[in-house]
């Protein structure tokens, strides 16, 4: 795979200072050579439960020696610079192992979340051209191995499946530590080079490869560092799954980069989560908005947990509610800062230092390019009339944003989507916003544009849903629309218009896709029937007019 961004771009972002010379293993390497004996990163405790192996404690030394166990068994394999290494597994010590070694030997990295199944891994393995497969044996008793197997019958490129078992941080064996060295003394990597290819889902389906270079994911990762103000005495536990934004942007190199301590949870389980945040003294952590609501209306749980090594908190994935964000603060003493975020590179921050009121927080980002108020000054926002392509500067103007900058992706992966970014390198975000605030100086999040559903932080593509139901003889017309759930964010709703003389029931149609082994929490959750879909004249669904109207039926 080629360089991802062009050399003048390079050359501008370097000439400011965004873009240096710095990359994962760069980063690494650092943190090893200054702390080698201190704690780096730290397991679940339920992962006997989950995966079979025992929790580990490993300090930078051990975790760098594990590193080049696996570094060498890569190489031994035959896989080289820039090619492609699909991995499938839980956030753990196991995962972290992977990652870096991946960085490593300059290959690419292609992370799946554990609950992917058969279609869209061999989909996104297909189309990557991966080469070798790294997971599990199970997770929680699902065979990942076995199915990472299947699918290495399925794709030609996938010449190898890679099981790690949790057998300690032991480094290669002579052999393959020399054969290891021979193949570094002759890696040049550029920050350039493509680092990783993460899965985002727009309206339309397949999911979206998202190739990231070391380059725009240390831009990334800077702003997040700097929002949260990481040092390496903090504790940060690390409960998104570690395959896109929150997990490699919001948490793994802002770690990597403070040279701090990085404890993993998955899969989210409150009382687990709670737990470590007591015993671990976890002194940042990112939570989605939903379980900040439901942290303060338990008076319970909070009046039982010590949260008082907290000193700030992430959230991110969905809006946040002014209340929910004032009653945070009051109640714990910790900060929230107020993520928005994607694949792409939309990277908006607000902080309690930017804007110290929690109600005005809670909606609103500094609009960069206006003085005073962005994080990082080289990151240029703007709003485009939907209608009239007019750009927007007054207050109170609602538009489309459109982002570029150093934190930006080069392009989405060949045969994945259409471009979004024009020839000045302006990319469309598909995100509605509003310019408040006296001088134009903050923007107001107001609806998607796409219909994403995003449930429990994870993206879900309704029109892959809706192409799969209409298959089905007792669908007449469907559409998908996301319904607000208290915990998850959003849940998945199916709207359908049946065939005559037929009533489908939920449970005939989340069979039928379980048939089409489609991952589980993209099934649907409610289901409404009706007469008929809203649409225009052009045959455009109107979705907004479905969401005012209440689900007729659950899971």
């Amino acid at each position: 795979m080629p360089t991802l961004h062009p050399p003048a771009l390079v050359a501008q972002y370097r000439a400011t200072g965004a873009w240096t010379d710095d990359t994962v293993d760069s980063l690494f390497r650092a943190r090893v050579a200054e702390t080698p004996d201190r704690i780096a990163v730290v397991d679940p405790p339920n992962k006997p439960a989950l995966t079979g192996g025992e929790p580990q404690r490993w300090t930078w030394r051990e975790l760098d020696a594990a590193v080049d166990r696996l570094a060498a068994a890569l190489v031994t394999r035959g896989v080289g610079h820039q090619d492609v290494v699909a991995v499938q597994l839980p956030n753990s010590v196991d995962l972290v192992q992977a990652v870096l070694a991946v960085s490593r030997i300059g290959a690419v990295l292609t992370p799946f979340p554990v609950q992917f199944r058969e279609r869209e891994l061999a989909h996104m393995c297909q189309v990557t051209e991966a080469t070798v497969f790294i997971t599990c044996q199970q997770v929680n008793n699902r065979p990942l191995a076995e199915v990472a197997s299947q699918i290495s019958a399925q794709v030609p490129s996938l010449r190898r499946v890679l099981v790690l078992r949790g057998d300690g941080p032991a480094g290669p064996s002579a052999p393959s530590r020399q054969q290891l060295q021979q193949y570094l003394a002759g890696l040049r990597t550029d920050p350039n080079d493509c680092f990783s290819i993460c899965w985002t889902s727009g309206t339309e389906a397949p999911p979206k490869g998202v190739p990231r270079s070391h380059y725009d994911w240390m831009a990334i990762a800077r702003v997040c560092r700097e929002s949260a103000r990481l040092t390496a005495d903090d504790i940060v536990l690390s409960p998104f799954p570690m395959v896109n934004m929150a997990g490699f942007g919001g948490l793994m190199l802002p770690w990597l980069m403070s040279g701090c301590t990085l404890v993993q949870h998955h899969p989210f389980e409150l009382e687990i989560f709670l737990d470590q945040l007591q015993s671990e003294r976890a002194t940042y952590t990112i939570i989605a908005p939903a379980l900040m609501a439901r942290l303060m209306d338990s008076e319970e749980t909070l009046r039982n947990t010590d949260l008082s090594s907290l000193r700030l908190i992430g959230s991110g994935s969905a809006p946040l509610t002014a209340e929910t964000v004032a009653a945070w603060e009051k109640e714990t003493g910790a900060g929230v800062v107020n993520f928005f975020g994607s694949n792409e590179g939309t990277c908006l921050v607000s902080t309690p230092e930017q804007i110290p009121d929690p109600y005005e927080r809670s909606v609103r980002f500094p609009r960069s390019g206006v003085a005073g108020t962005s994080l990082d000054g080289s990151m240029e926002l703007r709003l485009r009339d939907r209608d009239t392509g007019e750009i927007l500067s007054a207050p109170g103007a609602e538009g489309e944003l459109e982002l570029r900058g150093p934190t930006l992706f080069a392009h989405y992966l060949a045969g994945t989507s259409e471009s979004y970014i024009d020839a000045d390198g302006w990319f469309r975000t598909g995100d509605l916003f509003r310019i408040e605030g006296e001088h134009g100086q903050y923007l107001a999040y107001v609806d998607r544009v796409k219909d994403i559903i995003i449930r429990g932080g994870i993206n879900i593509a309704p029109a892959e849903l809706e192409a799969m139901l209409a298959a089905h003889p007792s669908v007449a017309d469907v559409a998908v629309i996301g319904v607000h759930d208290d915990e998850m964010g959003e849940r998945t709703c199916a709207v359908v218009v049946p065939t005559p003389g037929t009533t489908p029931t939920l449970k005939d149609l989340v069979d039928f896709l379980r048939r089409k082994k489609i991952s589980s929490y993209k099934l649907p959750e409610r289901l409404r029937i009706v007469d008929s879909l809203p649409r225009l004249p052009s045959g455009k669904l109107l979705k907004r007019q479905l969401q005012v109207q209440p689900e007729s039926a659950r899971a």
